[in-house]
């Protein structure tokens, strides 16, 4: 790509063209009015390529904040391998016991 020029959008150049018409000033030429449109139009190509710009870094950034999000539950779901434990409470058991006993001593005082 050695130095091309590239030919602006007719939608640019009708923007540039109806604002150069919409602040033109009494008795100025056409071709006054020309190089104004001309100026604003370099001013929207302008814009459009920051913009363009900034919409890559954003985008660069989205992905690399993807990325890193992406490592980090990989790592994160490693430590939770090693970290399962398989200790029981004593509570659901002693309950069970409980209700045993309980069960046993209604049968003996009320099926005699």
């Amino acid at each position: 790509m050695a130095n091309q020029k590239q030919q602006p959008s007719p939608e640019t150049q009708a923007d540039a063209m109806k604002i150069a018409r919409a602040t033109q000033k009494p008795g100025q030429t056409k071709e006054q009015t020309k190089l104004i449109a001309q100026g604003i139009q370099k001013g929207i190509e302008q814009y459009k390529k920051q913009q363009k710009a900034k919409a890559r870094e954003r985008d660069k950034f989205r992905k690399k904040q993807q990325k890193e999000k992406h490592t980090t539950v990989e790592t994160s779901d490693v430590q939770v391998e090693h970290q399962v434990s398989y200790k029981q409470h004593w509570l659901p058991w002693a309950l069970l016991a409980a209700s045993w006993v309980g069960f046993g001593l209604y049968l003996t005082q009320f099926a005699a």
